[in-house]
């Protein structure tokens, strides 16, 4: 009976140890490269590079409500313009894929009939102000202007019909985004919520 009973404890004491050590297993952190120098494990983390600005300062109430402004437009637009740079790779990993024209042609008609599904409501609901920070926005995540890119994926022709309805509104795609220039207050704004700031 004392055999039992102490065959029972060890088997109750050994299942609590083994708990114990499977809370220890689910530790959370990261994996992460290294290198050994001097028989030293060294962790390599690489970061990202954080710009910090001076806080912003306007000279007057109407300043700050454009800035503002700028701000909530940027906020709406720049999930999609970050979508857009996601889907333009995926896009762009499928063509290398089709070893024809002709099936390239067809899975590009497919796509833009799914991304006209999932988005042209959300799109067509921008006003022209977002659209035109969209356009920008677009440019500063994929490294072209949206003429390029309609070029790239449409053809010349389309790409020249689109660039002439645009100059109808006064609009050009082949604009590029300029950070240092005309758009600095937009890379600022991009930055700042990149950060978590805003």
């Amino acid at each position: 009976m004392k055999r039992a009973l102490f065959a029972i404890f060890f088997f109750i004491s050994l299942s609590s140890f083994s708990q114990g050590d499977s809370s220890k297993a689910q530790r959370h952190g990261y994996l992460v490269y290294f290198n050994i120098v001097n028989g030293d494990t060294l962790p390599i983390i690489y970061l990202r590079e954080l710009t910090i600005f001076p806080p912003r300062v306007f000279t007057s109430k109407r300043e700050e409500l454009r800035y503002t402004k700028l701000v909530r437009r940027i906020k709406k637009v720049l999930p999609y313009a970050k979508l857009a740079k996601v889907k333009l790779m995926i896009i762009e990993m499928e063509l290398k894929k089709i070893p024809t024209e002709e099936g390239r042609k067809q899975y590009l008609k497919i796509a833009e009939k799914k991304l006209r599904q999932d988005f042209e409501d959300e799109l067509k609901n921008l006003t022209i102000s977002e659209g035109r920070l969209l356009i920008k926005l677009i440019d500063r995540e994929t490294g072209k202007t949206s003429y390029e890119l309609i070029k790239e994926l449409k053809g010349s022709f389309t790409a020249f019909m689109y660039q002439q309805i645009a100059r109808l509104f006064g609009e050009n795609l082949k604009e590029q985004y300029d950070s240092q220039g005309e758009d600095k207050y937009i890379e600022e704004i991009v930055v700042r919520i990149e950060n978590g700031e805003l």
